[in-house]
């Protein structure tokens, strides 16, 4: 069912905002998978079986994800889904990714606890979308949102949908605006 056009990784490796440099460079990434969409064209009432349909794509990418990033799920503290849908589709053939793609990367993480953030929008060929990233153990971990700029210049085509996964393997740099510490974490709940 699902037809893949194209994968893209997006890698950043951040050094400094302005500080000092860090001895570790933080690694942000970002796959998004172009899609051809189902429901292009036309509203269809029933569409949640799609999700199941999703799920190993996304634990695919996920996995190519990871493997961008060096491999070692262990280093990844953060992440984040997103969906940036072409303009024959609606906004709910976005939200299609919320469970498959959270679930996708917590199975190729292992044991994560808090909410996959998300964010989707309905775009032209060669949109952006600001992925947002949190801490994978606990939502209320102030130093690690954030997020990262992913577009595909060529996607979505009109009847496309680009499903994007992202991931990091810290906060963001110089992070000092107080809240819950990442050493601090209780992890009961997702929460804290």
């Amino acid at each position: 069912m699902i037809k893949l056009r194209k994968t893209v990784i997006i890698l950043e490796e951040v050094s400094h905002e302005g500080g000092p440099p860090l001895a570790v460079p933080l690694l942000k990434g970002a796959i998004a998978a172009v899609i051809e969409n189902p429901f292009a064209g036309r509203h269809e009432p029933e569409i949640s079986w799609f999700m199941d349909e999703l799920r190993p794509l996304a634990q695919k990418v996920s996995q190519k994800l990871l493997e961008a990033m060096g491999g070692e799920a262990n280093r990844i503290q953060s992440y984040g889904k997103g969906a940036i849908v072409g303009s024959d589709g609606e906004l709910e053939h976005g939200a299609l990714w919320h469970a498959a793609g959270g679930y996708g990367m917590r199975d190729v993480l292992g044991g994560t606890k808090a909410i996959v953030p998300a964010t989707k929008k309905v775009g032209s060929l060669g949109a952006r979308l600001d992925v947002p990233l949190g801490h994978k153990d606990a939502a209320y971990v102030r130093s690690h949102f954030d997020s990262i700029d992913v577009g595909v210049s060529d996607g979505p085509r009109a009847r496309e949908i680009v499903y994007i996964l992202a991931m990091s393997t810290g906060p963001r740099v110089h992070h000092r605006s107080g809240g819950l510490s990442a050493s601090d974490i209780i992890g009961e709940d997702g929460l804290k």
